[in-house]
């Protein structure tokens, strides 16, 4: 992978949000529909690893998210964030933070 410059990554609006919905998208398997709370607003996102988890095992889970990607449409949905997680064999592990610290905190 390439460097990125402070710069860079300083472009990023990386934030802690909730998972607070989910709901299958009708014939994908890989994929889910969820919205999310950043604090302050809702979104809605798309999803990977469905094939992993049960879509209702991951409400109120605690992410940590690129607010201001480029959203992006797949399925008929459009994505307004990124969560961002480790990749194992294909498996999203997603990145999270203590349930203290509130919706919307900047990652620095």
């Amino acid at each position: 992978m390439p460097n990125v410059s402070y710069d860079d990554f300083a472009k990023l609006d990386i934030r802690v949000a909730k998972i607070i919905s989910t709901e299958p998208i009708p014939g994908k398997t890989r994929i889910i529909k969820g919205t999310i709370d950043l604090g302050d607003e809702k979104r809605d996102v798309i999803i990977g690893g469905a094939q992993y988890y049960v879509p209702e095992d991951i409400i109120g889970k605690i992410v940590i998210v690129i607010a201001n990607l480029e959203p992006k449409k797949m399925a008929g949905v459009e994505s307004n964030a990124m969560l961002l997680a480790a990749d194992v064999d294909d498996k999203p592990f997603w990145l999270t933070v203590n349930d203290d610290v509130p919706l919307g905190s900047s990652i620095k």
